[in-house]
């Protein structure tokens, strides 16, 4: 167990540290660029990966909590954070990513929204969310409770878009960054955090360290919603000028 466990740990590493910087190429980048589209495919096929094998990693520590992390000592509090919250964040960084590739990709025929995975993440994501908040009631970690609203929150506002009939133009391309730079937070969430505990136990769950990745990330979300939404005033302000002959 502690050899596969420390296998996992390592290509989850790897993964999630591809994954930590080619996130900015996209973000950053100009948008629907070559560069954007490359390294935006990268960025979230390596956070899927790390997303799954920290699905086995908590699984690892669920049978084993203690074994797995032997520099801690309350197997309550490991299985709690390491296991059932790590298991959670998972989900949410893999429902992320998965969605925001899904909704690009269906720009042109939403309806595809609504099939395979890309529905079935959603209820997964709400019962990950909703064991995460319980076990933080059970074990006292209100940490726990709060992040589980991010959960709640992500797979609420997928299913509004998916079941919502005829999207406002370009609201696809608002889920799109929701949803993958919400992916970058988790895993950024999950770095500062979980790597906390290794080198800084006393920090690992202090609030500041959470909201850092969290309201840098809400704010990457609102500037690029507002860039969408300017372009989309301005085509409309086209559109008007052409149809009373003021435009060519």
């Amino acid at each position: 167990m502690l050899t596969l466990f420390h296998t996992l740990v390592a290509f989850h590493i790897v993964f999630g540290a591809v994954g930590l910087v080619c996130f900015w190429v996209p973000v950053l980048g100009r948008k629907g660029s070559p560069n954007h589209r490359l390294w935006g495919k990268i960025f979230a096929r390596t956070i899927l990966m790390a997303g799954f094998i920290a699905v086995l990693l908590s699984l690892c520590t669920l049978i084993d909590p203690l074994s797995t992390h032997p520099h801690l000592k309350d197997p309550v509090f490991v299985r709690g954070i390491f296991g059932i919250m790590m298991f959670y964040l998972a989900i949410l960084t893999i429902n992320l990513a998965w969605y925001g590739v899904e909704t690009l990709k269906n720009k042109a025929n939403h309806r595809a929204n609504r099939r395979g995975l890309n529905l079935f993440l959603q209820p997964i994501l709400i019962v990950a969310a909703l064991g995460c908040a319980l076990e933080g009631i059970l074990i006292g970690q209100l940490l726990m409770v709060v992040i589980s609203i991010v959960g709640f929150a992500t797979a609420g506002t997928n299913l509004f878009f998916m079941f919502t009939p005829n999207p406002a133009p370009l609201t696809y391309l608002k889920e799109h960054v929701k949803a993958i730079v919400g992916a970058g937070i988790s895993v950024y969430t999950a770095f500062f955090a979980f790597g906390a505990v290794r080198i800084m136990p006393t920090i690992a769950l202090h609030p500041v360290l959470w909201a850092i990745p969290l309201i840098t990330g809400l704010g990457i979300i609102l500037y690029h919603h507002r860039q969408i939404r300017l372009r989309l005033e301005a085509h409309s302000t086209s559109q008007s000028n052409k149809s009373l002959g003021l435009g060519f």
